[in-house]
């Protein structure tokens, strides 16, 4: 077989219709050709897609190889065949979803899934933010002395913000207007 003609999604799965393989070799089937799969679930993990998938390959005229067994959509024992199969992969997927589900769950309450650790400690977030509101620094400055995207660097502002709001609703004093320094003007290159 010629090695061109072999298209291999990586890191994707069966249950994901929207394939850049699926759809270059789809692309590539002329009539009379034949598609060849490992197996059914390599090809798709729902029935609909199954049948869409067989429907789509039989109007174009193109056989297809499942595991050695090429299916013919006119037979009615290749047909029964072909959806018990898609059935067993949809199944399968079901399984795999329900035991990750299943898996993150007992792994959360015993602690070992937290998510994502933050880039920044706590100290070095307010650091942060003091510097940013001392209107000495850029964003982008601030961003690359923590060395993180500047995205974190607003998430960081939000929270301190969401943290200050509640504290200055509940002040009954009077109200003080403070004059904000004169920040450098922004350049929308790079963002």
């Amino acid at each position: 077989m010629n090695p061109e003609r072999i298209y291999v999604d990586h890191g994707l799965t069966g249950t994901n219709r929207d394939r850049p393989g699926l759809r270059e070799a789809m692309a590539a089937c002329r009539s009379g050709d034949t598609l060849v799969v490992t197996k059914l679930d390599r090809l798709a993990r729902s029935v609909p897609d199954a049948r869409a998938i067989g429907e789509e390959l039989t109007t174009a005229g193109v056989r297809l190889s499942l595991g050695g067994s090429v299916y013919d959509p006119n037979d009615a024992i290749g047909r029964l065949l072909f959806n018990v199969l898609a059935m067993v992969a949809e199944f399968e997927a079901d399984l795999i979803r329900m035991r990750t589900v299943e898996g993150m769950r007992v792994a959360k309450a015993k602690g070992h899934l937290r998510g994502k650790l933050p880039k920044l400690s706590v100290r070095q977030e307010a650091h942060l933010v003091e510097l940013l509101e001392s209107g000495r620094y850029s964003t982008g400055e601030v961003a690359e002395l923590f060395g993180v995207a500047r995205s974190t660097v607003y998430r960081a502002q939000q929270r301190a913000r969401v943290k200050a709001a509640p504290l200055a609703k509940v002040s009954s004093g009077p109200t003080v207007a403070a004059a904000t320094p004169d920040r450098r003007p922004r350049h929308a290159i790079g963002r």
